[in-house]
């Protein structure tokens, strides 16, 4: 059943037409004028729109032309009585689907319909694809992963809302997208924002949309991230980062399931699976009153709690191959085998970037590496001293001048390694001029001859 919206001034044609429609199972909506038209268009919803061409006021062509710069991607077939090869060239460059002649016939309405629709979905499916292919894939071999899949399957299948928990960098929006994939809702929409990334004027907008004229700059009409999710999932990313009057109107529209639009007068239903995110500790901000406790009770269904990357080291291999592949098809290079002693060191890591720093790090190896990534490769191309070896490194006995000189000396000998004893990088990285590394190396005692050497 599609819900559809008839524009004609000719009484006659609008009755039989929505008959037409109604005895098909499809809802129709009449209406003889455009300005009508686009009211309703303000606050409903519909799968097309026909449109007569020919009409006293506004016409079609200019009724098309309004849709357009409002923002509006409904479908319109145009009908006309007094067609033109002109007048339908014109309308397709509108962005009008099709153009049918008067008189109309029913079968010839009724397929008009089907293939439109089909057309439609098919595009927003071909959308969603593309979007998906090759960038969403949740690797994974240990079975912290597992089970966290597990939960995903099993919440995905209702309605409840989820709260997923985790270091930046864990791979929270690609849960969301699971959850999304797996649900009833998959064929529709799956919508993103980063409540973190837009600034507090802005947020409301991007989330309920804004009227024509509504404020600075709103040349059109734009609909919010609600309208735009529609029967899908929308995503909110670090919503503990959400401005304390903005989390009130979001409570609002997960309390009644509709949004009103900047600048605009009348309440817009949509039909939203809200799935949020976070890398705060929600309980924390409500107890400093930064985050609403009832919308924390709202969100805060079905917590699910991603591992750190240093928490599922038996992933960092098959991450690495995944990533690896994924690079070299992005830039169009040859794949590089990388040793298992240089999988044994990333594993040595702390990742304090998660998965996300892991990826930019086996880009920059790709780089580095000759034919095959070696253990020294990873050595130069992680950014940081091992935590382990930092710890190890701090003196548990002497007085304060002589433990931060130990404690630099070591720092200076495992950066000197980190780049191979290249004295040019190792200041660099330390942020020294080159004569200061050398003045530094032979206060601390550092033999440069002989670390090259191994003693």
């Amino acid at each position: 059943m599609a819900h559809l919206l008839i524009l004609d001034d000719d009484a006659s044609t609008l009755a039989s037409l929505s008959r037409a429609f109604r005895m098909a199972r499809h809802e129709a909506t009449v209406c003889d004028n455009a300005a009508r038209a686009l009211e309703l268009l303000k606050t409903q919803r519909y799968d097309l729109i026909f449109s007569d061409v020919v009409m006293p006021g506004k016409d079609g062509l200019a009724f098309l032309e309004d849709l357009k710069s409002l923002g509006v991607t409904t479908p319109v077939v145009m009908i006309s009585g007094q067609a033109s090869v002109e007048m339908a060239v014109r309308a397709t460059r509108l962005g009008a689907a099709d153009f049918l002649e008067k008189p109309l016939s029913t079968d010839k309405l009724l397929l008009t319909v089907d293939n439109v629709l089909k057309l439609t979905r098919l595009e927003e499916e071909n959308r969603q694809l593309k979007k998906r292919a090759g960038k969403h894939e949740i690797v994974l071999a240990g079975a912290a992963m597992r089970r966290v899949m597990g939960q995903v399957e099993r919440v995905a299948a209702s309605e409840t809302r989820v709260c997923i928990l985790g270091e930046t960098g864990t791979g929270k929006e690609l849960i969301a997208r699971a959850i999304h994939d797996h649900s009833a809702r998959r064929e529709r929409p799956f919508v993103t924002l980063n409540c973190a990334a837009v600034p507090a004027e802005l947020i409301e907008s991007e989330l309920f949309g804004h009227e024509k004229g509504s404020f600075t700059g709103a040349a059109s009409r734009h609909a919010g991230k609600f309208e735009q999710a529609h029967q899908g999932t929308l995503f909110l990313d670090e919503i503990g980062d959400m401005p304390l009057a903005m989390q009130a109107k979001l409570l609002r529209v997960l309390e009644e399931g509709e949004v009103e639009r900047v600048g605009g007068d009348r309440a817009v239903a949509v039909d939203v699976r809200v799935v949020v995110a976070t890398h705060r500790h929600l309980e924390g901000l409500v107890k400093q009153g930064s985050f609403r406790q009832d919308l924390f009770h709202r969100v805060y269904v079905f917590p699910l709690t991603l591992p750190p990357l240093r928490e599922r080291l038996e992933d960092i291999p098959v991450l690495v191959e995944h990533f690896a592949r994924q690079v070299c098809d992005q830039n169009a290079w040859k794949t590089k085998p990388v040793s298992p002693d240089a999988i044994r060191e990333l594993q040595r890591y702390h990742w304090p970037g998660n998965v996300r720093e892991l990826r930019n790090v086996v880009e920059r190896l790709l780089l580095l590496a000759g034919e095959e990534v070696e253990r020294e490769d990873v050595e130069v191309a992680l950014p940081q001293a091992h935590p382990s070896e930092a710890a190890a490194s701090l003196p548990a006995t002497g007085t304060l001048a002589e433990r931060v000189e130990a404690y630099e000396r070591d720092l200076l000998l495992a950066e000197l390694k980190r780049n191979r004893y290249h004295m040019t990088e190792t200041a660099k990285a330390l942020g020294l001029e080159r004569s200061h590394l050398y003045k530094k190396c032979q206060q601390l005692g550092i033999d440069l001859r002989a670390v090259r050497k191994g003693e």
